[in-house]
């Protein structure tokens, strides 16, 4: 598929030199705005570049960002001092393409996976009204009782974080092995010299369990439209993440679908066939929810509904009380348990 790939470094409010990417569609101006977080360790022009070109293909702008100390980004590798000023640098660089003149009228959504989907949420908390809707791909936003570590360990850990927040003393399995199924596009994800593969920094751990248990806390305050997509075999982030998400949201338009006997890694760790089918899940919930707003955005006043797709949102149709508990039982028709 051919699209418009283009990049570009840009700096953060810390004088920190990120880079950015964004995939547009090749002969037309994008319907709307997909903004891709992605997840711990990882990075967008390679890793995520199958959605970027997917997603352009399908008539969408997407843009990437490097977190600081990721990727292709400055700063030290994989090492996240405070999670917010990850959420303030996506924050930054999201509005800033979405006040171009050109984007003003157009739908944005918020694209997380992992990691990314706790700054997805962030970044909803943090401008409650100005999101139109996010695509949640086996988010991190709460601690499985599964592996939530000891009040002790972490009382011990945080009592020195500030002397060595540095160090790679987190002991943790490989992410790699357990999150992608497909064992070439394992090793090649293995090969992306781009990608974090070493132990987490202390400090960052100690920043993502905050993160976890502080979006655990404050589920119930999700109120934009959001699809949440996992695989059931997931022992990375557990299906129950999601769907402690799905139940305690306050969004009116939310769907959840798992995938039977998929893992972590949806959109880059799965056979062809299943990576096609994620994608064609999350382009028809875009494509119903891509609308063209007047200038005055704030009053979320529709020109162009559109009606098609399996998923459906609830100003439109009032089916969608019907398909919204269906969502909630989601199993892919098209591949069982492998």
């Amino acid at each position: 598929m051919e699209v418009d790939y283009r990049e570009e470094y840009i700096k953060n409010s810390r004088g920190v030199q990120l880079f950015t990417c964004k995939w547009l569609p090749p002969s037309s101006a994008p319907k709307a705005l997909v903004f891709l977080c992605h997840g711990y360790g990882m990075e967008c022009s390679n890793f995520m570049r199958a959605c970027g070109v997917t997603l352009a293909a399908a008539g969408f702008g997407v843009y990437g960002m490097d977190y600081e100390g990721h990727g292709r980004s400055m700063g030290a590798r994989c090492y996240i001092r405070k999670f917010d000023h990850i959420v303030a640098d996506c924050d930054q660089f999201f509005k800033s393409i979405c006040d171009k003149e050109e984007n003003r009228r157009k739908s944005r959504f918020l694209y997380g996976e992992s990691m990314g989907g706790a700054v997805t949420l962030l970044l909803h908390r943090r401008d409650p009204t100005f999101w139109d809707g996010a695509v949640l791909v086996a988010p991190m936003c709460k601690i499985s009782e599964k592996v939530k570590p000891h009040p002790v360990v972490v009382t011990l850990l945080t009592q020195v974080e500030e002397i060595i927040p540095k160090w790679k003393i987190v002991p943790t399995k490989d992410v790699i092995d357990s999150a992608f199924k497909d064992p070439i596009k394992r090793e090649k994800i293995r090969s992306n010299k781009l990608i974090y593969q070493d132990k987490p920094r202390l400090k960052t751990a100690l920043e993502l369990l905050r993160t976890s248990l502080d979006l655990e806390d404050s589920l119930s305050e999700v109120k934009l439209p959001f699809f949440v997509l996992h695989g059931e075999a997931d022992t990375v982030t557990d299906p129950e993440v999601s769907r402690a998400l799905y139940e305690r949201a306050s969004s009116s338009d939310k769907t959840m679908k798992l995938y039977p006997g998929m893992w972590h890694g949806l959109t880059a760790g799965e056979p062809d066939d299943n990576v096609e089918a994620v994608f064609a899940d999350i382009t028809t919930w875009l494509n119903q929810r891509s609308l063209n707003w007047t200038e005055d955005r704030a009053r979320h006043t529709l020109v162009e509904p559109s009606h098609d797709g399996e998923y459906v949102n609830p100003k439109f149709d009032k089916r969608h009380q019907r398909r919204f508990l269906c969502g909630l039982k989601g199993r892919t028709q098209h591949h069982s348990a492998m």
